[in-house]
């Protein structure tokens, strides 16, 4: 059987809704040509050590099996058997801090940085598309509520603009808009949003949506008091994001959605 056969063959799916693919460090060790747990032991830690340098969660990655086991396996001699269920990322490092000497070594190494970039890139488009659906969102949301301000009092384009500012202003703790850009390096004749995080997204898309309820729900009429709801909304979606450690002045600029955009239209064109 090839080892890639036999790494799929020992592969354990999660029983949750997540459905986690995992694999038993116990398994492995027997395919990449381990017998005794002490020498593979001490692979699990140097990996873990390269984990931890890859600025990635060691705890995420490496779980220890007694922890989700309702009774631990035990050794022939009555001692708990030590075990470790781990991802694919983890079971990559171990195959690059293996004995290269093992032909084993060498095919998973192969294997697993195959697999593990596919993964990569399955996991950034999934991102990417969420990014594309909440900026549509945003998008729908920005235009219902220019229409509902306009109808209340909101006459020029430069008062809408101030409207707009104002929201940032209030989401990113008195930055503005034209000063965000300039931090991130976004051209200004650019939307922000199109470099925005997924969550930065939704905090605005929640903003607003908020205020264009609130506005119709109560009546509120004349820009001042249009511009004070707005920053009302934006002021408690920014203390529900610092409430769970999000500060969103200081978030990364994403990659360009238009490029994106752009990219995938190019995909199309180029199915049969």
């Amino acid at each position: 059987m090839r080892i890639q056969d036999s790494l799929e063959a020992i592969k354990r799916i999660s029983s949750d809704k997540e459905k986690m693919e995992f694999w038993s460090a116990r398994d492995l060790m027997t395919v990449l040509g381990y017998i005794k747990w002490q020498k593979f032991i001490e692979v699990i830690e140097k990996a873990k050590v390269s984990c931890k340098i890859s600025d990635h969660s060691v705890e995420s990655h490496f779980l220890s099996a007694k922890e989700f086991l309702p009774e631990p396996v035990k050794t022939p001699e009555g001692r708990p058997k030590e075990d470790y269920f781990l991802t694919r990322y983890a079971c990559y490092l171990i195959a690059q801090n293996g004995d290269s000497r093992k032909p084993q070594i060498a095919l998973a190494q192969t294997y697993f940085a195959t697999q593990t970039r596919k993964q990569e890139l399955l996991e950034k488009r999934d991102y990417e598309d969420k990014r594309l659906e909440a900026r549509a969102r945003l998008r729908e949301t920005e235009n219902k509520i220019e229409s509902t301000v306009y109808s209340r009092g909101i006459k020029f384009q430069v008062e809408f603009a101030t409207f707009k500012n104002k929201h940032i202003e209030a989401l990113y703790g008195g930055i503005s808009a034209a000063k965000l850009k300039k931090m991130r390096n976004i051209p200004a004749g650019r939307p922000l949003a199109d470099f925005d995080t997924h969550v930065e997204l939704k905090a605005k898309d929640f903003a607003l949506a908020m205020t264009d309820y609130n506005i119709k729900d109560k009546n509120i009429q004349g820009k001042e008091n249009m511009n004070s709801e707005v920053v009302k909304n934006s002021q408690a979606t920014r203390e529900t994001l610092l409430s769970r450690g999000i500060k969103p002045e200081y978030l990364k600029p994403e990659e360009d959605l238009k490029r994106i955009e752009a990219n995938r239209n190019k995909e199309v064109k180029k199915l049969p």
